[in-house]
């Protein structure tokens, strides 16, 4: 998703422009700490307290330089205009939030109205259309039968959570005046490794990456990802 995010970002801005970034749902701060690192002002906003305290820690192990870009909000992604003005970053982040969002529109809306004109909105969300995947392909027959009528999922924390349609997710991102530009699948083919499974060897990682993002960028396989990556285009 990286790789993904960073093509979208450098064909939409000049090489070197310091962008103003949001990272909404931000968790750990791995997405924001990577693009401050490449030089970008991110302002991280979390709900958790626990979460804000573990990006607080990896804050804390970054150069003075790196710590100066980043600032960590405490707050809710449905509150967006409680913290911040209309426009305000050039990229919105929102990434594996979601799904524990019931009613998505009204946060979306808050999200694209935190956009600059031409601003990019990068969303990452469980893919409601393969969600007989992962149960399919561990012979979980009935569990498989049983995804294709719903879009409520179990997550790796043994939470009910939702999923979301591509199609469902083009038509509100064209209402709330961000409208789709480019789409992605993210892991394709792991979605069953477990979180506990160690990394392979660089090289063998290296060709692993490469597959995924080149799966995740072509049809047929992307409509079957475990994951969405959308990105929306804030209007002028």
């Amino acid at each position: 998703m990286a790789r993904q995010l960073d093509d979208q970002i450098t064909s939409r801005y000049p090489v070197g422009r310091r962008l103003r970034v949001l990272d909404v749902g931000m968790g750990q701060g791995t997405q924001a700490l990577r693009l401050a690192r490449g030089g970008h002002t991110v302002t991280g906003l979390e709900s958790d307290p626990t979460m804000l305290e573990a990006a607080r820690d990896a804050l804390a192990g970054e150069p003075a330089g790196i710590r100066e870009r980043v600032r960590l909000v405490e707050g809710d992604g449905l509150e967006t205009g409680v913290h911040f003005l209309p426009g305000s970053f050039d990229v919105v982040l929102c990434h594996g939030v979601l799904m524990y969002v019931e009613k998505p529109d009204a946060m979306l809306a808050g999200l694209a109205r935190m956009l600059a004109p031409g601003g990019l909105l990068s969303l990452l969300v469980r893919n409601a259309d393969a969600l007989a995947m992962r149960p399919g392909l561990a012979g979980d027959w009935q569990g498989a039968l049983t995804a294709f009528d719903t879009t409520a999922y179990t997550n790796r924390l043994g939470l009910t959570v939702r999923a979301d349609r591509l199609e469902a997710l083009t038509a509100t991102l064209a209402g709330i005046a961000a409208p789709l530009h480019a789409w992605y699948g993210v892991r394709v083919f792991t979605d069953n490794v477990g979180n506990d499974v160690e990394l392979p060897a660089a090289d063998e990682l290296d060709r692993l990456l490469t597959a995924e993002d080149r799966a995740g960028r072509t049809d047929p396989y992307r409509g079957v990802a475990a994951l969405l990556h959308l990105c929306g285009v804030r209007r002028s």
